[in-house]
């Protein structure tokens, strides 16, 4: 049976479902079901949050007698391997469902073209590609992590009308309106973790939060490129790290380990899935906090630089109140025990190398990452060419003098990149560049 609009608009039905638990199924990505019997749905589902049950499994348990002989529509190819559960290819065989419509093929080595496989050797027909460009941006983390090694990463910016991103000393500068502040809300929301440079967590204070009503328990994991551990402990990442967690990039320097301690390399993160929290819930006391002694590949993509990227310079002021940079050993033991004491975990990972630190996260089942501030750290990240998706922000509003200039701009966004759309929030303007997949 040759594809139809009717395939098309289910399958565009199944991709929007997906969207739902972005972000919140650790390591196993959001996929959506349809299961479609004369025209009509009489199942639906999207992965379940944590990652289990399938989409596949529950959207037939809905249908039940009316799954067989209908057709089921997957954003994502069903599973063929047997893991902590059954194959979703078997689910889809053993309900009787008579064609199942394709949106993306699964690159994971387990499944790729064996769940299709399963299925046609079953007598089922198969037709796969529909809305795959759709369906692949809504994979889109899944997909990276599974082919390059590492999350995708988005940088969003929000730009004056005179090209600046905050003020110098104003800490928090408000640049977009409420309509554009709650749509980043909504990104964040479907993020499994958000960072910033050491820089913009001691000028601004940031809670990095999602705070849309009934979203909160989908705050992303909170990252700070935090080389001498500057963090003050009396700022709000520490004083919520119990609630949602705080992960601080520390440098090798004043990691505890010796250079020899059992063989242990310092530029890893530990292999977990990553956890989301809500403020007034406690996080799990057994989360581990120490360098775990696997190892990750550096992954240096067309346009990363291959060298060391120098420390962003400015990116850490001299003075904030319990932020400075301890000066003795004994000060950093004492301050990295408060760290961890508060709930915060800290890994050392030179935090000038996204080309090590980024896989580094993808060994935790990080699949997404949203790069929010501040101008060098962007600057970082687009320099090592790790950047996959920019969303600027253009506001009417004038920061004047002393503001701090953009790193980017829509006149000079880095080749590779295509114009995917505009919206528009309020009197704000967001344009979306993207890179393939």
């Amino acid at each position: 049976m040759s594809v139809t609009p009717h395939d098309e608009n289910f399958m565009a039905a199944a991709i929007r479902l997906s969207r739902r638990h972005l972000g919140r199924t650790a390591t196993n990505p959001s996929v959506g079901c349809l299961i479609v019997r004369d025209g009509v749905v009489v199942g639906r589902a999207v992965t379940a949050v944590g990652g289990r049950p399938h989409a596949e499994t529950q959207a037939l348990a809905e249908a039940g007698a009316l799954a067989r002989g209908a057709t089921a529509y997957v954003t994502l190819e069903p599973c063929s391997h047997h893991g902590k559960t059954p194959p979703c290819a078997e689910a889809l065989i053993a309900y009787g469902v008579a064609r199942v419509v394709i949106s993306v093929t699964d690159p994971d080595p387990r499944v790729s073209g064996r769940g299709i496989a399963i299925l046609g050797n079953a007598g089922i027909e198969v037709d796969s590609g529909v809305l795959e460009a759709e369906g692949r941006r809504s994979l889109a983390g899944y997909l990276t992590r599974q082919t390059k090694n590492r999350p995708y990463v988005t940088l969003k910016l929000a730009v004056s009308a005179d090209g600046m991103i905050g003020r110098q000393g104003a800490g928090q500068v408000a640049i977009t309106g409420p309509e554009a502040r709650a749509e980043v809300q909504a990104l964040r929301a479907e993020t499994d973790a958000i960072l910033v440079g050491i820089g913009t967590a001691l000028s601004d204070d940031p809670l990095l939060t999602v705070r849309t009503p009934g979203l909160e328990a989908q705050s992303p994991i909170r990252i700070v490129l935090d080389p001498s551990l500057a963090l003050p402990l009396t700022s709000k990442l520490v004083t919520t790290a119990r609630q949602v967690p705080v992960i601080l990039v520390a440098s090798e320097d004043v990691s505890p380990l010796t250079a020899d301690a059992e063989g242990l390399p310092p530029s890893v993160l530990p292999d977990i899935s990553p956890t989301r929290g809500e403020i007034g819930k406690e996080r799990d006391p057994n989360s581990p906090a120490s360098v775990s002694n696997g190892s990750s590949s550096p992954d240096v993509e067309l346009g990363a630089s291959p060298q060391p990227i120098s420390p962003l310079v400015g990116e850490m002021p001299g003075r904030a109140e319990g932020g400075n940079a301890p000066a003795a050993a004994t000060d950093l033991d004492s301050r990295r025990t408060a760290l961890e004491a508060a709930g915060v975990e800290i890994v050392y990972c030179n935090p000038y190398r996204p080309e090590v630190l980024l896989p580094a996260l993808a060994t935790r089942g990080i699949s997404s990452l949203l790069v929010e501030g501040g101008a060098k750290t962007a600057r970082l990240f687009l320099e090592a060419g790790l950047v996959d998706r920019i969303q600027l922000y253009r506001a009417p509003f004038v920061i004047g003098e002393g503001g701090i200039e953009s790193p980017l701009d829509a006149t000079d966004i880095p080749s590779g990149f295509a114009h995917t759309g505009t919206l528009m929030f309020g009197e704000d303007r967001l344009d979306e560049y993207e890179r393939g997949l």
